[in-house]
């Protein structure tokens, strides 16, 4: 008669020590994001070291070390227009430990002129901020502008189409916004040069400072010291405004090139998966790093703007973004096999 309730007893025993246990179980998982970061953190740039995605990321990784006081380590994973760092950061773990530092070319040009992309920008990440929108420049070797006269924009219509082809143009890689930049001046203006891509804007600018090539619409931040020390002659920016870090410097439609808008921008992004409380918590810091007068110092003598927005924001821009460099392929015909 007494054995029902010791098996009723049993059994409730048997409950509550399995939840105990899923609570058990479970709750390491909070104070685990909470405290994030718990060790050294990665974050992959897709292009060579000495670019703009590069310096973009160095200085948010030497900030964010300090905060976290762990180790934020860039490593450089160059190949296919960003393509190979990138499809790695979309294979990494969601866990908030690996980053990427995509650009409008990861994340808004390759999915309009490569075939086949190795990721997909949007299902494969989760935004976390944008860190730095940047205007590309259109600059000459200054040997090859004085040879030929070439003091403005209009100097330059008028030699390329006195002699189409001629002129080798030089970009930091196939479907990467120097690429598109270029194809777009090409297509407003009706002239034609010769694009030679490089891996980066390094060796690009190394080869346009020596004369091996003419002239390339390149990034601000990584061309700012050499049109600074006179080795890179500026003709024109390619965004809407002038830069103020470049005051004197002509946007590309006050230079007679009207309608004419191409910048560049940097941003933070982790693999899809990633804790929401991860992705904030990487927001937030960013944003103050961004905040910070010396970095905003530093990041604006470059050319830059720090931002710092939300990951809705980030969002959003991305797929406006996006659906603007769709246009600028189709017109340009840009396509990259």
């Amino acid at each position: 008669m007494h054995a029902a309730p010791a098996r009723g007893r049993s059994a409730l025993a048997v409950l509550c020590s399995a939840a105990l246990a899923a609570a058990a179980f479970l709750s390491p998982a909070a104070p685990a994001r909470a405290d994030y970061p718990e060790r050294d953190v990665k974050i992959i740039v897709p292009f060579p070291a000495g670019g703009t995605t590069d310096i973009a990321a160095r200085i948010v990784a030497a900030e964010l070390g300090k905060t976290w006081n762990k180790a934020v380590v860039v490593d450089n994973k160059a190949g296919a227009g960003g393509n190979v760092g990138t499809a790695e950061a979309a294979r990494a773990a969601p866990d908030g430990y690996t980053l990427l530092m995509g650009t409008v070319s990861t994340h808004a040009i390759n999915q309009s002129v490569y075939a086949k992309l190795p990721y997909d920008p949007v299902k494969d990440f989760v935004p976390v901020t944008l860190v730095i929108p940047v205007p590309n420049i259109l600059e000459l070797n200054p040997a090859f502008a004085d040879k030929h006269g070439i003091r403005t924009v209009a100097d330059l219509i008028k030699y390329l189409k006195a002699n189409p082809g001629s002129v080798n143009m030089a970009s930091t890689g196939n479907g990467t916004s120097t690429h598109l930049s270029g194809e777009l001046f090409q297509n407003m203006t009706g002239t034609r040069m010769t694009h030679v891509p490089y891996k980066g804007s390094s060796p690009a600018l190394t080869d346009v400072m020596a004369g091996s090539a003419d002239l390339i619409f390149d990034n601000l931040p990584s061309s700012m010291g050499f049109l600074k020390s006179g080795k890179l002659r500026p003709l024109a920016v390619t965004s809407a405004q002038r830069s103020p870090a470049l005051p004197d410097v002509p946007t590309m439609a006050e230079a007679g090139v009207q309608g004419y808008d191409a910048s560049s921008w940097f941003g933070l992004l982790a693999p899809a998966g990633t804790p929401q409380a991860v992705v904030d918590k990487i927001q937030r810091d960013v944003a103050a790093a961004l905040k910070q007068e010396s970095v905003r110092t530093q990041l604006q003598a470059q050319g830059a703007t720090p931002s710092g927005n939300t990951p809705a924001q980030f969002k959003q821009f991305m797929a406006q973004e996006s659906a603007k460099w769709a246009e600028v392929v189709k017109k340009s015909g840009a396509k990259v096999d």
